[in-house]
């Protein structure tokens, strides 16, 4: 049976110049290397520079997949942008990047799932191409979270960081087998009786304010692990597949504690993990394409190889996809 796919062609990332090290947060807040990496596995964190915007490091980022993919930037005709730190409360910071591109044709719109902002963003690229709506989508995350942060709360200050992640998406013909090239399986999920448990205590109709990260992180961690573990077992549920049939495993890049409290749970060998959070901390939308930006191009991801996808963010939101690389 003929089938259309969806197959990620191009990868690119950004992150900011400035790389604020653990040791340079001594001297912000109250604060150790030590409890840093011991807590979350975070070394460094990079920070947009005065003036730079999201939109600027989801330009570099999609720049990069868009070279990476070989195409003619004319050929896209959806971008979707996942952020929650956008531009201006409107428009999209998505128009802003259409607008950069020289693209004056498609459509272009963000989406808002925090952490897991692409994971959401790449089933919506996956659904407009299965379903004719598109043919080429650029998805990116990009977040300039360091403005959100109370920077005398060690408890968020410490996590968090900016950078973009990017990746084309197009349409190619299948014949709807687990050997397929492109995206297998997608599962989104949220539940919002835990939207207090990760917030930011500000907003357009509620204080008129930007407001800061707020986070119970026992409870988080809780919740992450399970959802996270649950999300992996649908995706492999759906396709018939186990944990061993799975190439590389490429989370949401939000704590080491919690990338491995997930693979012990499911039985994944860490050496199938790839963790990048040491480098750039959590960057919420941004951190599974700047992982997975930064494992296709050193040569780990290759083709055929299989890659589960998967995030977890404030709401609660989760969701994985699966893809045949």
């Amino acid at each position: 049976m003929s089938i259309i796919r969806s197959v990620i062609t191009g990868v690119g990332s950004y992150l900011p110049e400035r790389r604020l090290s653990n040791q340079e947060m001594t001297t912000i807040v109250d604060t150790t290397d030590e409890w840093i990496v011991e807590r979350t596995g975070i070394h460094a964190r990079h920070i947009a520079a005065d003036g730079e915007k999201t939109s600027d490091l989801a330009l570099h980022a999609a720049r990069a997949a868009i070279a990476h993919a070989g195409i003619d930037v004319q050929e896209i005709d959806t971008i979707i942008m996942a952020t929650t730190t956008p531009d201006n409360t409107f428009p999209a910071t998505a128009v802003t990047v259409q607008a950069e591109l020289g693209l004056h044709h498609g459509v272009a719109f963000d989406v808002q799932a925090v952490c897991s902002g692409f994971v959401f963003a790449l089933t919506i690229a996956d659904t407009f191409i299965r379903c004719g709506q598109s043919k080429t989508v650029l998805v990116i995350g990009a977040e300039t979270f360091s403005r959100l942060l109370d920077w005398t709360d060690r408890t968020t200050c410490v996590l968090f960081g900016d950078g973009a992640g990017a990746v084309i998406v197009q349409g190619a013909t299948g014949e709807g087998t687990n050997a397929d090239r492109g995206i297998l399986t997608t599962h989104l999920h949220s539940d919002g009786r835990h939207r207090d448990k990760l917030y930011v205590d500000g907003g357009v109709s509620s204080t008129g304010t930007i407001g800061h990260v707020r986070m119970e992180g026992r409870e988080v961690f809780r919740h992450a692990v399970v959802n996270i573990a649950d999300t992996i077992k649908e995706s492999l549920t759906a396709t018939g597949m186990t944990i061993d049939d799975i190439d590389w495993f490429i989370p949401h890049q939000a704590n080491k504690r919690i990338l491995d409290g997930t693979a012990k749970r499911i039985g994944l060998p860490p050496e199938k993990i790839v963790v990048t959070v040491g480098e750039h901390g959590n960057t919420s939308a941004a951190s599974v394409p700047l992982a997975l930006d930064g494992a296709v191009r050193d040569g780990r991801v290759k083709r055929g190889d299989l890659v589960l996808l998967e995030a977890m963010g404030g709401g609660f939101t989760w969701g994985s996809v699966m893809v045949r690389w």
